[in-house]
């Protein structure tokens, strides 16, 4: 199973397919993913525990476990936790590519490119 750590907390990818991939996210306490886009796949967050804040394009909303959040391609999003606890989700990937590389960060608070 892949793992990786990143400066917000880390994460492990449970099913890599040509048609979808899923990961298993955590955010740290005070961690808040890059303001991102992707050109090749859409998203759907759903949390499995924690409260985590949530922007889509201009909406900002808290989502708790068992909520989904649906994240359309081309569109602005980023996770932050701004709680004590660790927050945690599960996000289908699905479109055409799913690399890393695919990656737009619009605002980074660790200046990542």
């Amino acid at each position: 199973m892949e793992h990786d750590i990143r400066p917000w907390g880390e994460y492990w990818v449970l099913e890599d397919a040509e048609t979808h991939k899923v990961k298993r996210i955590l955010v740290n306490p005070g961690g808040r993913l890059s303001l991102q886009y992707h050109h090749h796949r859409a998203e759907v967050w759903t949390m499995v525990s924690g409260i985590g804040t949530i922007t889509i394009n201009d909406e900002i909303k808290n989502y708790k476990a068992r909520e989904v959040a649906q994240i359309p391609l081309v569109t602005h999003h980023r996770m932050d936790n701004k709680t004590k606890d660790p927050v945690i989700f599960i996000e289908v990937q699905y479109g055409t590519y799913f690399g890393e590389d695919d990656i737009v960060r619009v605002e980074d608070d660790y200046n990542r490119v």
